[in-house]
């Protein structure tokens, strides 16, 4: 079965500057050929540009898209077009980034976590562009990726909507928190420090309007959610992580306004973790 209509988009986003390449059943790239088998034709998956060899075949997953219509024509590519089931794009090399937000779930968070932008409806969920381009990461947040350079997705028209600058709300979904040194336990209960326990706080009053103003914090975070939880959680404990004061009552209502923002409960105790790690806790 022929899909003509495939390479005739392909062709008219070229015309536009967006790398284009075929996807084969399964909406997935073309293997590579004997020739490139193992990459034995020095071309590397990984490269940073498209075309990483000189062979004329379309074999080399999102390195092989290209705007080039004599490329996307030829006979290899044609004979690659009558078998694709789709079309995709390689976002990074056309200067963009898409949030791939797999389910509901996922969408109800962007709208009201992240900056409007231009959106593609896909199957499951939503597709969010913005110009700027990014290192890909796969499961930022559950339901979520990212994905721009070194990567591809699939052409599902050119959606509705302003696009906006990429975002540090986005970018910020991709730093990974230090490592907690030791694995994470279920209690998130802080020991009494060296004070024996003794608050040199004095007033009860000073710490529950430490909380309140933390919850308020991570209530009010807009954007950039993970990084605040963590953020307030170091600051909480770089003030009353040492004086034995902080009570499961108090970690609970953080660990509350966090999850209350789409948090899960291990982000939250990982959070709690690496915060006390890195003051030395």
């Amino acid at each position: 079965m022929t899909h003509p209509h495939h390479q005739r988009t392909a062709l008219s986003l070229a015309a536009a500057r967006i790398p284009v390449l075929p996807l084969r059943r399964g909406k997935i790239p073309f293997g590579n050929c004997h020739a490139c088998t193992r990459s034995a034709c020095g071309g590397r998956p990984n490269m940073k540009s498209a075309g990483p060899c000189r062979c004329p075949s379309v074999c080399h997953g999102w390195a092989a898209a290209t705007t080039d219509p004599a490329v996307l024509a030829s006979p290899p590519w044609t004979a690659a077009w009558r078998q694709a089931v789709c079309v995709a794009y390689h976002p990074g090399a056309s200067g963009l980034t898409v949030v791939d937000l797999d389910d509901t779930a996922a969408v109800d968070w962007a709208r009201e976590t992240l900056p409007a932008t231009r959106v593609v409806v896909t199957t499951r969920g939503e597709h969010w562009l913005y110009r700027g381009a990014m290192t890909s990461h796969n499961a930022v947040r559950p339901g979520i990726d990212i994905k721009s350079t070194m990567a591809y997705v699939r052409w599902l028209g050119p959606g509705n909507g302003t696009m906006a600058a990429l975002p540090d709300a986005v970018r910020v979904l991709a730093v990974k928190e230090p490592a907690p040194v030791r694995p994470t336990l279920p209690a998130v209960t802080v020991p009494a420090g060296a004070g024996g326990g003794q608050c040199p706080h004095r007033k009860p009053a000073y710490l529950d309007r430490g909380i309140t103003m933390a919850e308020q914090r991570i209530t009010d975070a807009s954007a950039a959610v993970h990084a605040t939880v963590y953020g307030t959680f170091l600051a909480v404990l770089s003030t009353h992580g040492r004086c034995g004061c902080l009570t499961d009552a108090h970690t609970a209502r953080l660990f509350t306004a966090a999850q209350a923002k789409g948090e899960s409960l291990r982000h939250c105790t990982d959070a709690w973790t690496n915060a006390r790690t890195r003051l030395g806790l």
